[in-house]
């Protein structure tokens, strides 16, 4: 018993790290450690999942609202079409066939990962957004952050709130209907879309993951799918290590963070094209 405890944190500190510096819920990399490496039934596992989103978004949240590196407005507003998206999802579960949503959320992914690939070539051009948008201005979506690695005030701009807006929608659908994590589709709707720098992206994303985990998290506990001795450890370690997640990645060049986000989106892409198939 105390050597899974002991492996739990291990597993929650390494998720909390990485959840925290790529703005995805840690979900993806507890679930596959549990079911592949410790043999846990797949309810279970999930259920744990749903703990460590929550507690990968507590832990790095703190941190980013303290040196206003997330986006607030951006947060709650784009909350709104996720939550819409998540119910819409839950009614609509066994009336579409799930097979064509993994396809085409599968090829999103996979062009946002293209995407990115290109930001990386274009080492010298800027991603940040020039454009002016009326939207942004009247909800007052624009903002600014320090940025440690470059040692300077970044002052950005928002725009096509409405592909953003839409993809968040597809987002909760995807939560709701397949009952997969969204982080990365968040990530992908304000980097890709609303051109939003890297890091207000992912910290903004770790804020959101945790307002709809949350939602969903009372289903798991009275349904008997959350583990204690499984879960609460995972929670311990999650928590330390998205703290300390959230220091590296205002400290690491956002170009570094795309490299490691890269791969991952791609194998989320590929994962989810193959259910599909």
């Amino acid at each position: 018993m105390i050597e899974t405890v002991l492996l739990m944190i291990f597993i929650g500190i390494f998720a909390g790290i990485a959840g925290a510096i790529l703005g995805l819920g840690g979900g993806i990399i507890v679930t596959p450690i549990l079911t592949l490496l410790c043999h846990l039934d797949i309810k279970y596992a999930i259920g744990a999942s749903i703990v460590v989103v929550i507690a990968t978004s507590s832990g790095s949240t703190i941190a980013y609202l303290k040196d206003e590196v997330l986006n607030l407005r951006v947060a709650m507003f784009l909350e709104i079409a996720t939550t819409i998206g998540a119910l819409s999802g839950a009614l609509l579960t066994g009336i579409l066939e799930p097979k064509y949503l993994y396809i085409l959320f599968g090829l999103l992914i996979l062009f946002s990962a293209f995407n990115m690939v290109k930001k990386l070539m274009n080492k010298n051009k800027s991603n940040l957004s020039t454009k002016d948008d009326k939207l942004a201005k009247k909800l007052r979506l624009n903002s600014s952050y320090y940025d440690k690695a470059e040692h300077k005030q970044v002052d950005y701009r928002v725009e096509n709130i409405p592909g953003g807006l839409s993809v968040m929608f597809g987002a909760g659908l995807a939560s709701g209907l397949l009952g997969i994590g969204s982080g990365a589709f968040k990530v992908i709707a304000m980097d890709t879309f609303m051109k939003m720098p890297l890091k207000p992206s992912s910290a903004t994303s770790n804020l959101m993951m945790g307002v709809t985990a949350a939602a969903s998290a009372t289903v798991y506990f009275f349904n008997g799918s959350i583990l204690p001795y499984i879960a609460v450890p995972l929670a311990l370690g999650i928590l330390l290590g998205a703290t300390l997640g959230s220091r590296i990645m205002q400290v690491l060049p956002a170009r570094w963070i795309r490299v490691c986000f890269v791969p991952v989106m791609f194998y989320i892409g590929i994962s989810m094209l193959y259910k599909g198939f």
